[in-house]
């Protein structure tokens, strides 16, 4: 059964940039109450536009659990929460033995703590009115391990295994936990990354297209680009050695340690910033 996202309450995490932001455009769009959390609330009133009172933004670090009340508080004229889209993640990329510990924690807190603070803080009110969905974007490199991004790929591993855990948790309880697996996506986050080869870039509004997609319809896990799924799964299937092969030949494990520093420059200053 498909669902209509008019009339729905929604919570998007960074939805001030990239991904996020195109996600709240997109499901604004189609009728939805949206709540914008973000760090960086001048940038996420930007998003709110012409939506009126439907759209509303505020403050919101995702690593902190009382920034998550403080959010909520703000934000609860729009709740009951159906939805909440844990989105918010920072990507820093280079060789782990060069990673400053600070960077390494900010990784972790941002991208594997918000989800888990998001869930903690809305899904107790899902559990009481007997439904929800969360939907936790990862990353195909959550699945796929990536040569210089180490701490980024564990990460989402990390949200993955979260994400099945906890579907497996909350289903008695008519919550549906969701994933969303983007391969190389153009936004400021992957800048400078090259495709796969054989891979087409994707854009943040194909993204929030699989999002709002998977929030009329439930599934546990989503790709973008769909198609990807099913050749890396039958890869990872495969002997090790078959797998290492195929990796060269295609090129998919070594685009991180491809990406152009000069083109990451104001990304990585900006996060690695935040990260101290």
């Amino acid at each position: 059964m498909s669902r209509q996202i008019a009339g729905m309450s929604i919570i998007v995490t960074g939805g001030a940039r990239g991904i996020g932001r195109a996600t709240v455009e997109r499901l604004a769009r189609q009728g939805a109450s949206v709540a914008v959390g973000d760090l960086d609330p001048e940038l996420a009133e930007e998003v709110v536009g012409s939506y009126g009172d439907r759209v509303v933004a505020a403050r919101l670090d995702v690593t902190d659990p009382a920034s998550w009340r403080e959010f909520l508080a703000a934000v609860s004229h729009l709740g009951p929460w159906d939805v909440l889209v844990n989105n918010a993640g920072i990507m820093p990329l280079g060789s782990v033995l060069k990673e400053p510990d600070e960077v390494t924690r900010a990784i972790f807190n941002v991208n594997v703590h918000g989800p888990i603070n998001g869930t903690k803080a809305v899904v107790p009110g899902m559990v009481e009115r007997g439904h929800g969905h969360i939907v936790n974007v990862a990353s195909a490199v959550g699945r796929l391990a990536v040569a210089d991004g180490a701490s980024y790929s564990a990460s989402k591993f990390a949200v993955v295994g979260f994400s099945e855990a906890t579907r497996a948790e909350f289903a008695p309880y008519g919550i549906d936990v969701s994933l969303v697996l983007p391969t190389v996506v153009q936004t400021e986050l992957s800048a400078g990354v090259p495709a796969a080869k054989g891979v087409k870039p994707v854009t943040a509004d194909d993204v929030a297209a699989a999002i709002e997609k998977v929030v009329r319809k439930p599934k546990a896990e989503v790709w973008v680009p769909n198609w990807v799924q099913g050749p890396t799964k039958v890869t990872q299937a495969l002997p090790r050695r078959v797998q290492d092969s195929l990796a060269k030949l295609s090129d998919a494990g070594n685009v991180i340690s491809q990406a152009d520093p000069a083109a990451r420059a104001a990304y990585e200053e900006r996060v690695r910033r935040n990260a101290h």
